[in-house]
């Protein structure tokens, strides 16, 4: 990895001495201001530095989502060409060099800890179990792009005191990732429960988290409910298989000893509180908007359409030419009719007021509707049908309550008026032949209406987990343009590494290098 980048990146980094979000905003831009570092300030600060791969960015929706994810699963429409399904070098570049950098500043905060006298240790544990769980989220993530990293001995520059020969770190299985993070967070989820903390490092907690605004109940459901996307994530494979079975058996048997996630109140969300600052300046509308990225797929929204979805006028809206008709792009026309179809401004594109141009759009880890819709998983194949059925039916509950809820935060009026659901437009949309669970016969189809309620709910908002689990269920049905003009032909099934890591990296990157194409699977991707 680019180590030099890196270094640099630490040392802007690493002695941040503001309390407050505004004076972090001033701080973080002029160096000359860094003397000092708590482990408070720097656990925001290795926040702060991942902000671009949570809220909502142009970074991360134009340059990287726009051309990958939110095209692999079909959530948007976009017109076919050549060499569309190999993620672009400046996508991948980019979205490794940003996870690397919160690295470093993570192993800035382990430094900053591990020079601490055991007692003050002890006072600042919250934030390090904290502090880890966020970064376990976002190496997971890094994880089910790739497959193998550079995790254990990376981002350890500064802590190696500029050694270079000392840093450089090889690949860690991603199997033996999953393994240490999920052993981390088990323990977590038992410690911070009983954790006694003193009324200073509560106050300085509740200032310097920008996640959960110190609220310990909330942090306890964000570990379970990591847990429960982990284990459900590696389920599948003869690694994992008996572990996940137990340990989402206890978490969902023990609701009191492992809260998780259960309804929208309790969503782990980066909530956007002022518009303007460094964590209010949403570019989300030029990052989804930009170039036609924000056109419906054809198939998710002939699939709400059809089964008259409470979430459609909250999730989409027509073309400004449609006259109130829902029109996706169809992926196998020929580029040229697209293009065409694409000027007439008929096509339906994701709703402005409630998604691209909502400035008050949260950052969103983790929601109660993907918890469910994991419950409601492992129940089914644990052959509890009534509770299964339970789950996902308030899965789809807890989502159409969620995209109400982001359409009550937004301060724009630019799209029409949704249609407010009802009860019983409730009730009629899970008595669809396509939504019923009694429809459906059998566990496989059972799973596929699972599969479906997690691609809806997902769509555009969490990409990349939409791409993943779609990859691992392999029961959304969707068809792709054929691109003859180049070997991969289909939608990739994971993404290469960098070109940095060839080039500051490759004794360690020789060892992966053979198993770097975009046709090999993810471990847990057993489809």
């Amino acid at each position: 990895m680019n180590f030099k980048k890196i270094f640099i990146y630490t040392l802007l980094i690493s002695g941040l001495t503001s309390c407050t979000i505004d004076d972090f905003a001033d701080d973080y831009s002029d160096p000359s201001k860094l003397a000092s570092t708590t482990v408070g300030k720097q656990f925001t600060g290795m926040i702060m530095s991942n902000r671009q791969s949570v809220l909502p960015s142009y970074w991360d929706y134009f340059v990287i989502k726009r051309i990958t994810s939110n095209r692999y699963t079909q959530a948007v429409g976009w017109v076919n060409v050549e060499n569309q399904y190999v993620p672009g070098s400046a996508a991948v570049n980019d979205r490794w060099d940003n996870f690397y950098n919160f690295m470093a500043q993570y192993r800035e905060l382990q430094k900053v800890y591990d020079g601490l006298t055991d007692e003050k240790k002890q006072e600042n544990r919250v934030f390090m179990m904290a502090a880890a769980t966020y970064f376990y989220d976002h190496t997971q993530q890094i994880v089910d792009l790739h497959g193998d990293i550079p995790w254990s001995e990376a981002g350890m520059l500064s802590i190696n005191g500029g050694d270079y020969s000392k840093s450089y770190a090889g690949y860690d299985k991603a199997s033996d990732i999953y393994s240490a993070m999920l052993d981390d967070l088990a323990s977590f989820a038992d410690e911070m429960g009983s954790l006694s903390i003193n009324a200073a490092t509560e106050a300085e907690f509740k200032t310097q988290d920008l996640v959960n605004n110190g609220d310990i109940d909330m942090w306890l459901k964000y570990i379970n409910s990591l847990r429960l996307r982990m284990l459900t994530r590696v389920s599948g494979t003869p690694e994992f298989s008996a572990r996940a079975k137990s340990e989402i058996a206890s978490i969902l048997s023990n609701p009191s000893q492992f809260p998780v996630v259960s309804d929208n109140e309790s969503n782990v969300m980066w909530d956007i509180y002022s518009v303007g600052t460094v964590i209010g300046g949403n570019d989300f509308r030029s990052g989804l908007e930009d170039w036609d990225g924000n056109i419906a797929g054809k198939a998710i929204l002939d699939h709400m359409v059809g089964n008259e979805d409470p979430r459609l006028t909250y999730v989409f809206q027509p073309g400004l030419e449609a006259e109130g008709e829902y029109m996706g792009l169809d992926p196998l026309m020929n580029p040229t009719e697209q293009n065409a179809l694409v000027l007439t401004q008929t096509l339906s594109v994701y709703n402005f007021s409630t998604i691209s141009r909502n400035q008050y759009f949260p950052g969103i880890l983790i929601t109660a509707s993907e918890v469910h819709l994991m419950a409601a998983e492992y129940y089914l194949k644990e052959g509890q049908d009534a509770k299964a059925k339970s789950h996902y039916e308030e899965a789809i509950n807890q989502s159409i309550r969620f995209y109400l809820y982001l359409r009550s935060i937004s301060n724009n009026a630019e799209s029409p008026v949704p249609v407010q659901p009802t009860d019983g437009s409730f009730r009629d949309y899970l008595a669809m032949d396509e939504i019923a669970w009694g429809a459906a016969t059998g566990m496989d189809e059972k799973l596929s209406l699972i599969a479906d309620q997690k691609w809806l709910h997902f769509n555009v908002v969490q990409s990349n987990e939409n791409w993943h689990e779609l990859r691992r269920l392999g029961k959304v049905e969707l068809d792709f343009w054929v691109d003859n003009s180049n070997q991969q032909n289909l939608p990739p099934s994971r993404w290469m590494y960098p070109g940095s890591e060839q080039t500051y990296n490759m004794e360690n990157y020789s060892v992966v290098q053979p198993q770097d194409k975009l046709t090999n699977t993810v471990f847990w991707d057993m489809n």
